[in-house]
């Protein structure tokens, strides 16, 4: 293995159209007095969880190895992904919202790798969509 010239920090970040009302990962309706969390439902038609209760249920974590090209050209900087997470937990798909072309796909093939614990609404484990920030820096000094 390379000499660890860099580190990660992966974050899930906050999208701003996702909102929740009384809403409890893992509960289902009848776990709130008001009914079913209110959440906005995305464009594929799934439900949107926030990128904190996705943190929360992340229970594997594949972190990306550092293209050679981008450490060489020292370049930085945030990938974010939208992810589609299936029933069982798996990451079903990827894709690139933003981010430098040269860190994408090592993010991408890192993020796919990575495993969920199933989001239940309403007694149902179910599909949901996030986002993911995948954030690659080089320590200085190296």
């Amino acid at each position: 293995m390379k000499n660890l010239e860099f580190y990660f920090v992966v974050a899930l970040i906050l999208a701003p159209a996702i909102t929740f009302a009384q809403g409890q990962v893992g509960g289902s309706a009848g776990d709130h007095p008001g009914g079913a969390p209110e959440m906005l439902r995305s464009t594929s038609g799934l439900a949107r969880i926030s990128p904190g209760v996705a943190q929360r249920l992340l229970v594997k974590k594949v972190e990306p190895q550092y293209p050679e090209d981008a450490r060489r050209a020292h370049i930085e900087g945030q990938v974010v992904l939208r992810a589609i997470i299936d029933k069982n937990g798996n990451v079903e798909s990827a894709a690139l919202i933003q981010g430098h072309p040269l860190l994408a796909q090592a993010a991408l093939e890192a993020v796919k790798k990575w495993k969920y614990k199933p989001y239940v609404l309403n007694g149902h484990a179910t599909a949901v969509e996030t986002q993911i920030a995948v954030i690659f820096v080089q320590l200085s000094g190296h």
